[in-house]
């Protein structure tokens, strides 16, 4: 049987700390991406950039550039036919220039550990030779408190930029997902959902819960060994407001749908892959901040 060498199913999650000065997006972001279509393990690296750029509406000297970098450790493997497991080590490498300097913050983040259940799956032979398949995911995660959060939410003279340049959220947060998958021949779709629910950390703060759904199109090309899978997509994400001790802060919340076209290689084992999004709408600190570009990309090995 023909073996796809990646399927373009978004089901899992990397949790990057994306964050604006001012408009509350820090906190461990979701992100969908691609997974190897591995047999029993795989093992990678990513590497996810986002710009954004903020002004402020009553003072415009006041002003930032942001520029985050993440190197992702990645792996999973399968329990069965039915179950898998995957982790998330991620080391931010972050670039920031305002009006007060430049700062570069940089260290390991939240460690994520995903599991997603095939709870149904189809595959059969049409009329003009065709294969339909069809997939349902679903599954749940946690991540850990493993990144720094050091800063005193009772001190008046903090900002929302203060806690959105943590590298970690100092909460346990729990993740929901699910995934729609559907291939005729050569042509797919995938169709997903997620949540993330964040919890109140040691200093009273928690991040706003968040929704992220995707909808990506591809088309399947390959030659012996060496797939090559084209797609397209949009993206949609929406962030509630930050709370502290309960009361919402001013300036957090979000929305944004983005435009997202990628490429995947694979040859036998080795898997490559990048994509880009670019802001289709937005809605970050009552549009004070812009996210300028996304983009993201990895390397893995199955085994």
């Amino acid at each position: 049987m023909k073996k796809n060498i990646l399927i373009l199913i978004c089901i899992f999650i990397s949790f990057n700390n994306f964050a604006c000065p001012i408009c509350g997006c820090g906190g461990g972001n979701l992100y969908m991406g691609l997974m190897p279509d591995f047999k029993s393990k795989f093992l990678g690296f990513r590497y996810h950039y986002a710009g954004y750029h903020t002004q402020l509406a009553d003072d415009p000297t006041q002003f930032s550039t942001n520029h985050y970098n993440i190197v992702e450790l990645w792996g999973g493997f399968n329990i069965n036919k039915k179950l898998r497991l995957m982790a998330f080590v991620p080391y931010y490498i972050n670039r920031q220039i305002d009006d007060d300097g430049i700062a570069n913050p940089h260290g390991f983040g939240d460690i994520t550990i995903m599991a997603q259940y095939n709870v149904w799956g189809s595959s059969k032979l049409l009329k003009n030779n065709k294969v339909l398949k069809q997939q349902l995911w679903l599954g749940g995660g946690i991540k850990l408190p493993t990144g720094c959060f050091k800063v005193n939410t009772a001190d008046s003279n903090t900002t929302v930029a203060d806690i959105n340049a943590q590298l970690g959220t100092g909460s346990t947060d729990f993740i929901l997902n699910g995934l729609y998958s559907l291939q005729v021949g050569k042509i797919g779709a995938n169709i997903s959902a997620n949540y993330k629910l964040n919890t109140v950390n040691s200093d009273n703060y928690k991040y706003g819960n968040k929704f992220t759904g995707n909808v990506i199109t591809f088309y399947q090309l390959n030659k012996k060994h060496l797939y090559i899978i084209p797609n397209l997509g949009i993206g949609y994400e929406t962030t509630h407001f930050n709370e502290l001790q309960k009361a919402t802060v001013a300036f957090t919340g979000s929305r944004l749908l983005t435009y997202i076209a990628g490429v995947e290689l694979s040859y036998k084992s080795v898997g490559f892959g990048i994509n880009a999004q670019l802001p289709a709408s937005q809605d970050f600190a009552e549009g004070q901040t812009d996210m300028r570009f996304k983009a993201m990309a990895h390397i893995s090995y199955s085994f």
